[in-house]
């Protein structure tokens, strides 16, 4: 891996409207590009809008849905890739050659490639298929990155295959935080009066988004994923109201040893910036653990329980 400059980015999208969605992304390419930012990343399905999805008939999933790489989106993110010599990920419903639904991941590359990622466990409604394959691909300048969707992070094999892989960057793009649950310490509902007067009182909502609900929870594991794999880790998210939602941003940039480089807690669209430094890769903690493995000892993580159940079902208990 050599040195790069990365980005994340946190922003609240509208439900259905690309048009909106993508200039917000195309201006915030913008603003990367003068900071000379040569990787960024925006959250899941932030282009056609997330959690409203669930709600819609398959008919109007369909209409908001898209082609990769030749649909309007990944062309138009091509084409800001091209232009900034900027690669650029952001997510959006893709609709695949046999008409499936996927919630999918877009990295455009100035070279004119683009890397799709299906989300391995797809919840957001009945009409959504899953992902079957793990994503990880060389980037100009000499990178190799992974992609995991939101909820494929929480599963930790994900992250190791996508190590295993060579990923040295993990793009992890998420709607996540505010979440209603029924485990008690997990995440919660958070209070959409509280997003609207961020203005007047800023304190009551960023202490929602950095408390247990959103910056607090995250800390119970994603730097886990980052340490125990040595990989640089970029979290992008949505931030404030989406649909009966509220999501907590916080977007941020880990090093290999799981240490946070950059972070914002805004109530607000909002980026940050960090220098990825090849360097401590090798010398991680989760790089050298790597080579300790013993896989003659792991047969049994391939093997069903019985206890596995469809992302729809569990995405709602725990």
């Amino acid at each position: 891996m050599n040195n790069i400059r990365a980005a994340s980015v946190q922003f609240q999208h509208l439900p259905s409207d690309k048009p909106a969605n993508l200039n917000k992304i195309r201006a915030f390419v913008e603003k990367a590009a003068a900071r000379q930012v040569k990787l960024i990343a925006f959250p899941e399905m932030c282009i056609t809008g997330y959690w409203h999805v669930r709600k819609l008939s398959r008919e109007d999933v369909d209409g908001l849905a898209e082609p990769i790489p030749s649909g309007p989106s990944t062309r138009l993110l091509l084409s800001l890739s091209r232009e900034h010599e900027m690669t650029v990920g952001a997510g959006l419903l893709e609709r695949g050659e046999d008409g499936s639904l996927y919630n999918s991941y877009v990295v455009a590359m100035p070279d004119g490639r683009a890397a799709c990622h299906r989300k391995l466990h797809a919840f957001e409604g009945p009409y959504m298929k899953s992902g079957d394959d793990y994503t990880v691909f060389d980037i100009p300048g000499g990178c190799r990155v992974g992609v995991l969707i939101c909820y494929d992070n929480n599963i930790i094999e994900n992250a190791r295959m996508t190590a295993l892989m060579g990923a040295e960057i993990l793009l992890a793009p998420h709607q996540t935080g505010g979440c209603r649950s029924r485990s008690p310490r997990a995440m919660g509902a958070i209070d959409p009066v509280l997003w609207e007067r961020r203005r007047e009182d800023p304190a009551a909502i960023e202490a929602e988004l950095s408390g247990p609900k959103g910056r607090a929870w995250l800390m119970r594991w994603l730097p886990a994923r980052a340490h125990d794999n040595g990989m640089f880790l970029i979290f992008s998210n949505g931030v404030g109201t989406d649909d009966d939602e509220v999501r907590t941003g916080n977007a941020m940039i880990l090093d290999p040893y799981g240490e946070i480089l950059v972070e914002t807690g805004k109530a607000d669209d909002d980026m940050v910036v960090a220098d990825l430094d090849a360097e401590i890769l090798a010398t991680s903690s989760g790089r050298r653990w790597l080579k300790a493995r013993r896989p003659e000892l792991y047969a049994p993580l391939s093997i069903r329980t019985g206890k596995e159940r469809d992302t729809r079902s569990v995405r709602f208990e725990d």
